[in-house]
């Protein structure tokens, strides 16, 4: 009741011309202005309204933004969208220094990276066989790991090679799996590559095996992936693993005692 009274006085003092829409459009704006800045909205609002008012389309142009920005925005996208956003940001397309910070916040560690780079090399290039060689380790692991060491990406050597699955996020861990059960002397350096210093023993089996993916059943594999964890943390803990007379040995046990809470 109260509402409706207020509305029919308010059309009221309108009719009347008791109101001035000047100043009820400048309060308006006023409260508006205010609502953005508390929003920490301000500087974006203005760099739109800039944008738009500049090119009537009303995109920020990333070429515009800081690297670190672009950088952060197009490590969304894949090879084929970038490729896409190539066509549009063509002095972002060709900074080599954007193309290498994407293959290294991907793939954090290849052969290639440390070796002395041919003429004409790329790192636009480059992307885009990592994003192929990955897509082909994950139908066939073997055939991936020999798409890389083919093109000079990875080094034939055991650490190399763990190197790069260590530091890689795109590789399918089911294939992955079945790629580490073939090749132990991998399984071994990408064992080592783990440090479990002065973490909690349930934690460092966490870790472990976010990394190195166990078996959906047990088995020999199994058995092996506990073993090799056993000896790890106590190199790792030597102090921890003398003073409490840990061995890899009762390590082991007691991993493999509880190895369906913490892993599974």
């Amino acid at each position: 009741m109260g509402q409706g009274l207020w509305r029919v006085a308010r059309n009221q003092q309108y009719q009347q011309g008791f109101i001035d829409h000047s100043f009820l459009s400048t309060e308006h704006d006023s409260n508006m202005n205010h609502r953005r800045h508390t929003q920490g909205g301000m500087d974006l609002y203005h760099l739109l309204k800039a944008r738009k008012a500049k090119d009537q389309q009303g995109f920020i142009n990333l070429e515009m933004l800081p690297p670190e920005l672009s950088l952060t925005i197009l490590s969304y996208l894949n090879a084929t969208d970038l490729c896409l956003a190539s066509c549009v940001w063509q002095d972002l397309a060709n900074d080599e220094l954007l193309w290498q910070g994407l293959c290294k916040s991907t793939w954090g560690h290849c052969s290639i990276y440390k070796k002395r780079h041919p003429p004409g090399f790329s790192y636009r290039n480059l992307y885009m066989r990592l994003d192929e060689g990955s897509l082909t380790f994950n139908a066939n692991s073997q055939e991936g790991i020999e798409y890389f060491l083919s093109r000079g990406i990875l080094d034939d050597s055991p650490k190399e090679i763990a190197k790069f699955i260590f530091c890689t996020r795109t590789l399918n861990w089911k294939k992955l799996r079945i790629y580490l059960d073939e090749r132990r002397d991998v399984l071994d350096e990408l064992v080592t590559l783990h440090n479990f210093s002065n973490q909690f023993l349930p934690n460092a089996l966490r870790e472990f095996f976010r990394h190195i993916h166990a078996p959906e059943e047990r088995g020999e594999y199994l058995e092996t992936l506990i073993t090799k964890f056993s000896h790890r943390f106590c190199a790792c803990n030597p102090t921890l693993a003398r003073d409490l007379g840990l061995s890899p040995g009762k390590a082991g046990e007691r991993n493999r005692n509880s190895q369906t809470d913490v892993c599974f």
